[in-house]
């Protein structure tokens, strides 16, 4: 599989690729909540941070999918959960990481997931997963993340587990 690097002054030039394979791995989710439109906020409220770090995979002549996340600023952390006393020092905020269908189940998300975090210097790394996902949640735990809380950032998201994985 090859790997591409983008960073903040790319995230023009990917916006569309992240927001396809959003809609192809969320194919099967015709929510509200999961909507491109929605998603497509996310994508650029996170693309526009300074730090912002994306890594995207491809086989066979197409993507495979893409991991990005951030820098949290000092102290912070996820809305609607408290962050942890006991977790101390800087942390990355793993926002995203999606798979197409196609790919799933065969390694590839934990090669682009390994390779993002090779690019990040932290004390650890933070991501949310939803809470009706608890194939997703044992995947993260068998990458040795640990289940810290949950979270429901707002009145019409789903809960989420908030899970930490020290670096």
């Amino acid at each position: 599989m090859d790997l591409k690097r983008y960073t903040h002054a790319d995230a023009r030039d990917v916006r569309s690729l992240l927001l396809d394979i959003h809609d192809e791995a969320y194919a099967d989710t015709l929510d509200e909540f999961h909507s491109r439109e929605r998603f497509s906020c996310f994508v650029d409220r996170w693309s526009s941070r300074e730090d912002w770090l994306c890594i995207s995979g491809w086989e066979e002549g197409g993507p495979v999918g893409y991991a990005y996340g951030s820098m949290f600023k000092p102290g912070g952390w996820w809305k609607g959960h408290p962050r942890p006393r006991e977790l101390r020092g800087s942390v990355f905020a793993l926002s995203e990481l999606m798979v197409v269908p196609k790919w799933r189940g065969t390694k590839r998300a934990q090669k682009i997931h390994d390779a993002l975090l090779k690019e990040v210097t932290a004390d650890m790394v933070s991501l949310t997963v939803e809470t009706e996902r608890p194939r997703v949640q044992a995947m993260y735990e068998r990458w040795n993340y640990a289940k810290v809380g949950e979270a429901m950032p707002s009145d019409d998201s789903p809960l989420y587990a908030v899970m930490v994985r020290k670096l």
